[in-house]
Order: C-alpha cells, then structure tokens, then sequence
C-alpha cells in the first residue's frame, strides 16, 4: 500500500504518488502501472512519451477519473481523487477536466454546436448557447455549426472536440494523441488551435503522444517505459 500524503502544494495541480494498476489476465495479473511518481504544477503543460503499451493512456485514463487504480494516491486540484467514488469522480470531472481524444468521441446525433453546448449545459452554465459559438469561430467552424460529425473532416472534428474541452475552461485538460488520427496539414492546424486556447486559459495540460514535434511544444516531456516514468 502507498503511503499517504499528507499535504499538496497550492501550486501543483496533480500529483501521484505509487500508482498502479494491474488487469486480470488468463496468464495471471499483469500490472500496467508500477509505482508512478509524478508531480505537474498549475499552467505546466507536460507531454508523456513512449512507446506502445507502455501505459500512456491508462495513465492519463487514471488521472482524469475515468478508471480506477489498484493502488496509489492521485491528488487533481486538491482532490483526492483516489477516494472519490464514481459519482463524486464525474462531478470532479465536470469542474474541472477537459478531455480530447485521438477519436474525438463527439456525438453523432448532435450538431457541431450541440456538442460544445453539451458540456455548458450539463454543468449548467448560462449563455451556453453563445460560448459555444464563440469557441467554434475561435476554431474556425462558424460555417459548421449545424453540421454533423459525419459531415465534418476529421481536422473539423477535432477542431470540435478542442472547442468542447475548452467550454467549461477547465482547470486541467488531458489530450489522447490529439493528432493521431489527423495528416500534416490538419496536425499542424490542432496542435496550433491547442496550444493558443491553453495560454489564453492557463490551463494545465497534459497529454500523450507519439509525435516528438509535439512533445517539444509542451514546457516538460516525460517518457513512459514498460509503466514506469522517466525524466526526459
């Protein structure tokens, strides 16, 4: 078991200690995290490198809330999150986290302004209707508010998907290969719009990718070994 913290600084906006994770195979149990350490200040961006299977996304999965730990401690804004049950941990989520992903995950049966409205109106924002708008000019889309996913490109799409985890400005935004699934010109595009939103928010970023390019964009860089971190 992990020792507990005791106090976070008011300057960190995550910080791990001895995470794991392990999955149940027909082998036996395979542990995916071992013993994680890590600690990313508010404003920080942070890129996690490495090669595929080395845990990257189950990392970013586990400090967003979206999975569970078999043990360690993850503290996000303050909270500990490793205590929090799944309704505490989406109500978490929903002050305070933004998420993209290399799939964009937008709704199919909702338009591009829909989808950025989404988010404003389950946190129960006023005036989601005109943030969303703005944010969808921000990215480019003014000619795409009533299209739907399926008539977006793939650089459209996720030009959505930035606009939505922006809405709520959260605190702390994770971004799953955000250009995996896009060629050069629309990569260039994303990475640009991303960069630009998190200054002009100061939100603490994290994310994972395989694009060295990108990595060095972000103030710090991390490689992921075999579910263990490295210090670039």
């Amino acid at each position: 078991m992990s020792t507990p913290l005791s106090t976070v600084s008011p300057d960190q906006a995550i910080v791990v200690r001895q995470l794991r994770r392990d999955v149940d195979t027909l082998d036996g149990s395979l542990s995916i995290l071992k013993g994680v350490d890590l600690e990313v200040k508010h404003g920080e961006s942070l890129a996690v490198i490495g090669p595929s299977g080395a845990g990257k996304s189950t990392l970013l999965a586990l400090l967003a809330g979206l999975d569970r730990a078999t043990d360690g401690e993850i503290w996000l804004a303050g909270s500990p999150l490793h205590q929090l049950d799944e309704e505490q941990r989406a109500a978490l989520r929903g002050q305070k986290v933004g998420f993209i992903f290399q799939s964009f995950m937008l709704v199919d049966s909702l338009t591009a302004l829909e989808n950025v409205m989404l988010p404003l109106e389950l946190a129960g924002h006023d005036g989601a209707r005109a943030t969303a708008e703005a944010l969808l000019q921000r990215v480019g889309l003014t000619e795409r508010l009533e299209h739907f996913p399926n008539q977006l490109s793939g650089g459209e799409q996720q030009r959505v998907a930035i606009a939505r985890a922006f809405a709520t400005r959260p605190a702390i935004l994770f971004a799953d290969e955000p250009t995996g699934n896009l060629d050069h010109t629309n990569s260039d595009t994303v990475e640009n719009l991303l960069f630009e939103l998190n200054r002009e928010q100061g939100t603490t970023l994290v994310l994972v990718t395989h694009d060295l390019n990108l990595a060095k964009r972000c103030q710090r860089q991390v490689t992921m070994n075999a579910g263990q971190l490295e210090a670039v």
